[in-house]
This record gives structure tokens, C-alpha cells and sequence, in this order.
């Protein structure tokens, strides 16, 4: 067969096709933003949101699978999509009237004590209601005999420029080295074993023991397992854009800076034509350098850099510096965005088709936590980042964690933590301590303590858009007495979907901070448990039983 060759596959019926190496949302997003899913409570229309693989706004079912992320499947020949959770269709679900009916909220966990006889067949109903979609309606396939572990002396997990730097460094020193990542890895460092489109998860977690190797699962889309065992383990896993609190912020056309990236790759056109970026620094830099002409405006939280200042006023971009995004209206895609200047002043609309985020980068941090490395929060950053030693140590022996995820920026100060850390490993040497940008307040608190002082409406802020929860429902939790982040996560449901966190809690972290009147520090964060991936369960049936059979990498 020609791989050069569109893949013809079907969607709801319709014959459509894909170019060689496009995803399934690519093939999509000819055609415009595609609504793939209706939300699990309330039945909102959801479009693309993150394109890199995390949220839940791309799901679809092909040949009876649910739940595949359109943003990371690769057509085959012959595939049928459809979608779930939709009845006729995501852009006209029947039961989007919950949306209506419920404009307050609807508590499916705790509501409806009264009468009591009812309660059991309104949570019967409920359970009806909710979910993704149903179960498989074909067999799974078979699982393949027990895989061999692979063995490595280092793996390093990330392959942005501050995972290849450690791995190249290392290679040159001789130590056996592995680069996984969960996209593709080009123009592979010399030396290096490649394992290219798989998810790592620590199983079990370390022990605190410096003669154990680590042992790893990595995860072969759709279902495939592989052991890894590795003395040492370096995190190079990045960060990515966060999402924001607002009215309507599940709104289609509302995305992340990566979504509207992955989704314009090459020479592709942006899934819109006039954008508000909301962001004042680097990243919305480069959005303005790759979408400038389809840009409406700019607001930002906080000041606007003056990269952005001089790339606006070239292409005659509005500016809205130290701003709150009150609220996104519009139903089948946003139309108006509603914003007012910090600090008070008259409330004013700007119509456009979309709002990128880009104002905040979060770390990929879930291995960290997940592996008991001690961590410690950085105002400045908003976020949570381990405690480093010399050579970028970590307080796990053998564990190590460079760039973006360790608070280092992208550029010189990732490339030098990736260097300390192979040298650590090494042996070598280690030059003076990486140091990381100085600390300081958080432009979100003052943010969001103003943003929570304006009523909310009729319409619905999302704190979790994975579960449908609302910032309502979090605020009342903290009423009634539930305090910190994880057991607001039990009561409340937020942070428990598919996306386990990424998109909701370093938000609401800032927000419980604010209503429980404790630092960020104080409300903690959620208790990672393996696997902080979601993981078939025959990908785990395909590992080979203790003790296995230990083999030298096979690829490079």
C-alpha cells in the first residue's frame, strides 16, 4: 500500500480522508472546528481544546472504541468515527436542555434528599445521563505474549530540548541511554536508544532506596506495554498552557496556546479568523508571530511585555493590559468576549470566533509527585516544582528533573539544568548551582480576587471541565467546611477525569488559596497515585511477569 496515499475512513457516515502523517483532528479541522463532545452533566457542546492529548475535548469512537482522542489517532483505512454522549448529533444534543434547566447547577453526588424515596431514582437517572459514552461494542484484540523489559543505566523522559541535551550529554559519557517521549522524536541524539509516542508512569512508585532501579511503565497507544528498568531517571517532561476561569470558558473556540499550534501545524490556518490572546509575555509573542493577521485583540492579567507591544501595534492589534475575561458568549462557537480593566471601569465586549490562552505555563509535574520528590511552591510561576539539589538532584535518590518542569524558562537556564544533571549522573564536575528566575507574588491571586467578586450570572464558570463541575459548587464545599485541595477533590468531584487534574487544579489552587484565606502552600495539591496516566488494562496485562527477562534496547 501507498503511505503517501489519503486514508479514506468515515465520520457519522460521511466518506472523508486523511493526508499521510495527519491526525484524525487534522483530517477534522478541514472543514472547520469540529463540536466532538457534549460535557458529562450538562451536555454543553465541546470542541478541541489542548490538541496535545490531555483534555477530553476531541473524544470519539472508532470501530466501537470510546473515548480515542481524536488529536493523537492516526486514521487507518476503513475506520468508522462517530461520536458519544449525543443523541442526534454534538451540535443538537436533545438533552443539552439540562444546560437550561439547570443554570445553577445541577448535584449529581450530594442533591436531591427530598422526598427520600425519590433520591434513588433520581441518582438512577443521573448515572443514565452522564459518562463519555458507552462501553466497547467490539472485542478486544488479543494480548500479545509478555514483552521482554527493557534495561537502560538512564532514562530520560522528555524530548524538548532539555531531555535531548541531558541524553546527548550522557551518550557522549558512555552511560546506556534511553529519550521517550509521547510525540515523535526526530533527528535522534547519537547513542541514544528512541521509544517515540508512549506515556511513562512510575509502577509502583519508587522506593527511597539509591540500589533499586526504577521501574516503569510506558504506554504504546492504543494498548500496548513496556517495562522499563533504569538506575537513574531524568524528568524533561515540559510544561504547557493552562487553562483560565471565566463565564462560559468551555465554550468551543475557547483553547489553549499548544491547542491552537498542534491545530495549525506547517502552513495550516488557525481554526479561526479573529482571535483575543489573553497573555502579556513570551508565549503570546510567538502566537502574534504565527497568528497575527487573524488576531482581534490582546488581554492580559497583567502588563504587556514590549515584544508584544511592538508586534501588536505593527499589525494594528488591540491592547488591553491588567484586564479580567469576565465571560465568552456564544452557543455553537464563542462570539464576544466580556472584559473590564482591573481595578474598576465599564465593562466592554469584543467579537471574536475564538480565545487563546496563553498567559500562564504550567509544569508537567505528575511523575514528580507521583515518585514522593518533595516539593515546594513558586509564586512567582504559580506552580508547584521540586526541591533540587546539586546537579539538579531531586530528594529521590537516583531521580532527576531539568527544564521546564524543574522552573527553569525555555533557552539558556533549561539547556544549563540539563547539562548539571548529566554531569551529576556522570560523575563529573558539577558547575555552579542552575539557578532558577527569583520568586515572588503571583499575578493570578490579585487576578482572581478581583474576578470572584463579580457576579456570576446565568452563566456557568467550569472549574472542571473533564467532570462538569462548577466554581459554585468548589466555593460551597469550602463553606460548608471542607478545606484543601484534596478533600475539596473528594467532596466536589474536581480533578477525577481524564485529564486528572491538568486543566482545573493549578487554577483552582489560587482560588481555594483566596476563599480559605491559607497560602497555596497550605491547601496543598491533590495525592498522585499510579497510574497518573489513564491506562488500558491490557497494556498492563502485556508486561512480562517478575522477574523478566532483561534485554539491551532495540532501537536507536
Amino acid at each position: 500500500m501507498d503511505s503517501s496515499r489519503p486514508t479514506s475512513f468515515t465520520f457519522r457516515g460521511r466518506p472523508e480522508s486523511a493526508e499521510a502523517g495527519e491526525t484524525l483532528l487534522q483530517a477534522l479541522l478541514r472543514k472547520g472546528l469540529p463540536t466532538l463532545q457534549r460535557s458529562i452533566r450538562y451536555h454543553r457542546p465541546r470542541a478541541p481544546f489542548c490538541g496535545i492529548g490531555h483534555c477530553t475535548n476531541c473524544l470519539v469512537r472508532v470501530n466501537g472504541e470510546p473515548n480515542v482522542r481524536a488529536c493523537r489517532y492516526t486514521p487507518r483505512s476503513g475506520d468508522a468515527v462517530t461520536t458519544s454522549n449525543a443523541w442526534p448529533s454534538p451540535q443538537y444534543d436533545v438533552m443539552g436542555v439540562l444546560d437550561f434547566l439547570f443554570p445553577r447547577g445541577l448535584d449529581t453526588l450530594h442533591g436531591f434528599r427530598r422526598p427520600a424515596w425519590a433520591t434513588p431514582w433520581f441518582q438512577r437517572v443521573v448515572r443514565r445521563l452522564a459518562g463519555y459514552g458507552s462501553i466497547a461494542t467490539t472485542a478486544p484484540a488479543p494480548v500479545p505474549s509478555s514483552s521482554a523489559a527493557i534495561e537502560l543505566d538512564v532514562l530520560v523522559i522528555g524530548a524538548g530540548p532539555a531531555g535531548r541535551q541531558a541524553a546527548q550529554r550522557l551518550a557522549t559519557g558512555g552511560r546506556p541511554v534511553g529519550l521517550l517521549d509521547r510525540g515523535a522524536i526526530p533527528a535522534p541524539p547519537p547513542g541514544v536508544s528512541l521509544f517515540p509516542e508512549v506515556t511513562a508512569v512510575f509502577l509502583p512508585p519508587p522506593a527511597s532506596v539509591a540500589d533499586r532501579p526504577f521501574e516503569m511503565v510506558a504506554l504504546e497507544e492504543p494498548d500496548r506495554g513496556r517495562l522499563f528498568r533504569a538506575r537513574t531517571v531524568v524528568i524533561a517532561s515540559g510544561a504547557y498552557d493552562a487553562s483560565l476561569l471565566f463565564a462560559g470558558n468551555d465554550r468551543p473556540g475557547v483553547m489553549t496556546a499548544d491547542g491552537a499550534l498542534a491545530m495549525a501545524t506547517g502552513d495550516r490556518a488557525p481554526p479561526f479568523r479573529r482571535a483575543l490572546i489573553v497573555g502579556g509575555g513570551l508565549r503570546t509573542a510567538q502566537l502574534l508571530d504565527r497568528f497575527g493577521v487573524h488576531t482581534e485583540a490582546v488581554a492580559a492579567p497583567g502588563p504587556i511585555s514590549p515584544e508584544v507591544t511592538r508586534r501588536a501595534s505593527d499589525l494594528s492589534i488591540d491592547l488591553y493590559p491588567r484586564t479580567l475575561l469576565l465571560a465568552a458568549s456564544g452557543r455553537g462557537r464563542v462570539r464576544r468576549a466580556h472584559l473590564t480593566a482591573r481595578g474598576g471601569g465599564p465593562e466592554f465586549s469584543v467579537p471574536i470566533d475564538a480565545i487563546v490562552l496563553a498567559h500562564r505555563r504550567v509544569p508537567h509535574s505528575q511523575l514528580l509527585f507521583q515518585a514522593g520528590a518533595e516539593m515546594e511552591w513558586r509564586g512567582t510561576a504559580g506552580s508547584f516544582f521540586p526541591v533540587l539539589g546539586e546537579g539538579c538532584r531531586t530528594t529521590v535518590p537516583g531521580l532527576y528533573a531539568v527544564g521546564e518542569v524543574a522552573g527553569f524558562a525555555e533557552g539558556v537556564a533549561a539547556e544549563a539544568s540539563a547539562l548539571a544533571a548529566a554531569d551529576a549522573v556522570l560523575g563529573r564536575a558539577v558547575p555552579p548551582a542552575t539557578v532558577r528566575g527569583p520568586d515572588g507574588p503571583n499575578e493570578l491571586e490579585g487576578y482572581y480576587r478581583e474576578l470572584l467578586r463579580f457576579p456570576v450570572g446565568l452563566t456557568k464558570q467550569v472549574a472542571c471541565p473533564c467532570e462538569d463541575v462548577l466554581l459554585s459548587e468548589v466555593r460551597e464545599a469550602v463553606a460548608q467546611g471542607y478545606r484543601g485541595m484534596e478533600v475539596v477533590k473528594r467532596y466536589t468531584g474536581v480533578g477525577t477525569g481524564l485529564c486528572q487534574g491538568r486543566y482545573c487544579l493549578p487554577d483552582l489552587l489560587l482560588v481555594l488559596s483566596i476563599v480559605e484565606g491559607r497560602s497555596p502552600r497550605e491547601v496543598g495539591y491533590i495525592r498522585q497515585r499510579p497510574p497518573v496516566i489513564p491506562t488500558p488494562l491490557s497494556a498492563l496485562a502485556e508486561l512480562p511477569e517478575s522477574p523478566p527477562e532483561i534485554v539491551a534496547p532495540g532501537r536507536s
